[in-house]
């Protein structure tokens, strides 16, 4: 897993707030909204993701993000690097034609789509949400990019919890990912 400073994660780490018992008792909850609140903070979170895809090898043709967060940070990034942005959201929210994914939760399964013409065969994608937990939602949107023939060169995540699995699947799949914050429990 790729990651940044120490220095950078840690001082992203001061910004997210943890919400005891939500949305069920047991639940820690990571709210990254106060990063967004704060435009210093927000301004080292994006510039963050910049500096790694300014990279050559590392440069996509594209960014998609996964409903709803992921379209935050991914939207300011595409723009930020000069790229086009795709969403990849719940089943029924798009108007055109779509690609579809189904994928389980813990009680149930959920459906995310894509736009047909929203990716072109062989541009390289960057996918990214603001929380890798399960690990589901970043699979299946991994999944639909590949169906239009996209290469997903990476997944990005503001906040990892690795206790629930979901990195360790994403890895399994062959997705290497940026994490800027891990939280072990």
């Amino acid at each position: 897993m790729n990651q940044p400073p120490t220095y950078i994660t840690d001082y992203l780490r001061q910004y997210i707030r943890t919400v005891p018992d939500w949305p069920t008792p047991g639940v820690q909850f990571r709210d990254i909204t106060p990063l967004l609140q704060n435009p210093r903070v927000l301004r080292v979170l994006i510039n963050t993701f910049i500096l790694r895809y300014m990279e050559p090898g590392m440069r996509p043709d594209m960014i998609a993000g996964l409903d709803a967060r992921g379209f935050i940070i991914g939207s300011i990034l595409a723009y930020e690097l000069g790229l086009g942005f795709v969403p990849i959201r719940k089943k029924g929210k798009l108007p055109f034609t779509t690609v579809a994914e189904t994928y389980e939760l813990e009680y149930g399964s959920a459906t995310v789509e894509l736009h047909v013409d929203a990716i072109q065969p062989g541009q390289r994608v960057i996918l990214i949400d603001d929380l890798i937990a399960t690990g589901g939602t970043m699979i299946a949107g991994q999944r639909l990019l590949e169906k239009l023939g996209a290469h997903v060169i990476e997944g990005a995540a503001i906040v990892n919890l690795p206790s629930l699995g979901g990195s360790a699947r994403l890895y399994t799949s062959g997705l290497p990912l940026f994490i800027l914050v891990n939280y072990i429990n």
